[in-house]
């Protein structure tokens, strides 16, 4: 597997970003720039909930004037943040309701969910193409995912797994994507958790995914491998890649749902893509303007995956149902802001002292763009939602829920990090590929989470 060269794309017309409602910032002689160079696909998956709270004076964020306007991507109109911007305003939060923009008015991923994702992923890859922009896509319902925690559930078995595949691939048809494969699901494998029976199919339902994915004509697709400080033996993360279609796909993605910094995230990836001899990679930026709560690094083993609800009990949509986020949306919200402060009894969570769930003090990240300024580096993307909770943790809803609490703060941060700046790529590429012997999961040892 050599060096990949980016596909050739169309150029994009910006006029259409924002429309006439929602007049967004702009670059100085934004309109002199040029598309970069861009790669089709990727496919994931989200959801939402809601409640208010005015950000303390003094916290502005610092880059918003700075970010890329002229960003390919698709930026929902009817998505969670957007509908509370339009409730806010309605009621005279404006200031809050600016704020808040700086999540609404940008470019997120859309989670597939239900049992049949056609109707959801036709829907969104549709829109996107009027709008002439690329939709990102988060594909989340391997078997066993999660290893039964706060983002448990997926498809049965492999079986309905494929089908679900083929479903979701149907939806997209010959318009352009960009897949994110299965946040977790090559980690969670790598760490031991997921149960013997499962762990034998995994790595090979995600090689069929990939082939299924790549046979559209404008998809590009990135496997999930997790974030820098989860899986510390990159050699056994690069075999499992190898093993999953990694070949065959456009690359990998980091950094789904975390928070490590683009720095810290551009080091693991460049190391993890030389033993790929240079396959290129995504990260998500979404909340990493701050870093993580804790700097220091975990013993390798299961992680909470990324929350990906599809309604307002957290229960994926009936079959043949997606989830209609036009319809409703302001009665969707209130209820959680209700629903939120039945949940909040200030009682201390499972989850209140890990630095994964809902963390206090973070910030957004570089906004999403592919001017990544580093080679291997395709885009920088929010695939995980900004607002949307983790877990039932430190106050939140359940994950997948949408806290506004939360995404106001996030959005009204300044972020400590530096702004993402090209990095060297790697020094060398090696030529050996990384080892064949595959390690022998263990049985899964992760308790089922706590529901109190």
């Amino acid at each position: 597997m050599g060096t990949r060269r980016r596909p050739r794309t169309a150029r994009l017309d910006t006029r259409d970003r924002y429309g006439p409602r929602h007049a967004g910032p702009r670059r100085k002689h934004a309109s002199r720039r040029r598309w970069p160079l861009l790669r089709y696909g990727a496919v994931l998956l989200v959801c939402a909930g809601a409640v208010g709270v005015t950000v303390p004076a003094g916290l502005a964020h610092t880059v918003d004037d700075e970010w890329d306007a002229t960003s390919p991507f698709w930026a929902e109109p009817t998505g969670p943040a957007a509908s509370q911007v339009r409730i806010w305003e309605e009621r005279g939060r404006e200031e809050d309701a600016a704020i808040l923009r700086r999540i609404a008015d940008r470019p997120t991923a859309v989670w597939l969910t239900g049992n049949d994702p056609k109707a959801q992923a036709e829907q969104v890859t549709r829109r996107a193409e009027r709008a002439g922009r690329i939709p990102v896509l988060v594909a989340y319902n391997i078997p066993q995912r999660d290893c039964g925690q706060y983002s448990s559930g997926g498809a049965a078995d492999a079986a309905h797994y494929r089908t679900w595949v083929s479903r979701a691939a149907a939806g997209i048809g010959t318009r352009q994507a960009w897949i994110i494969l299965e946040p977790d699901a090559l980690a969670q494998w790598a760490s031991g958790c997921v149960p013997a029976a499962a762990a034998k199919q995994r790595l090979a339902l995600l090689t069929e995914a990939v082939e299924t994915f790549k046979a559209l004509p404008a998809t590009s697709v990135y496997i999930d491998a997790g974030n820098a400080g989860w899986i510390p033996d990159q050699h056994r993360l690069a075999d499992a890649l190898t093993r999953s279609g990694i070949g065959r796909a456009d690359g990998f993605a980091l950094n789904v749902s975390n928070f490590h910094t683009t720095p810290v995230t551009r080091e693991y990836g460049d190391r993890l893509s030389a033993l790929l001899h240079g396959t290129h990679y995504v990260v998500d930026t979404s909340r990493n303007g701050n870093g993580p709560l804790q700097e220091e690094k975990k013993p390798a083993g299961p992680e909470p995956g990324p929350a990906a609800g599809a309604g307002k009990s957290g229960a994926e949509p009936a079959p043949d149902q997606a989830p209609d986020r036009t319809a409703g949306a302001e009665d969707d919200i209130e209820a959680d802001e209700a629903d939120r402060a039945t949940e909040d009894s200030g009682a201390p969570g499972p989850g209140d002292a890990e630095p994964w769930c809902n963390p206090p003090g973070r910030a957004l990240g570089t906004p999403p763009t592919t001017a990544t300024g580093h080679p291997l580096i395709d885009a920088f993307l929010w695939i995980k939602r900004p607002g949307e909770s983790d877990g039932a943790c430190r106050g939140a809803p359940a994950a997948g829920r949408w806290w506004a609490d939360y995404a106001l703060r996030l959005a009204g941060a300044t972020p400590t990090s530096p702004p993402a700046a090209p990095g060297p790529p790697p020094a060398s590429t090696p030529q050996a590929a990384p080892p064949a012997m595959r390690p022998k999961p263990t049985e899964n040892t992760v308790p089922p989470p706590s529901t109190g």
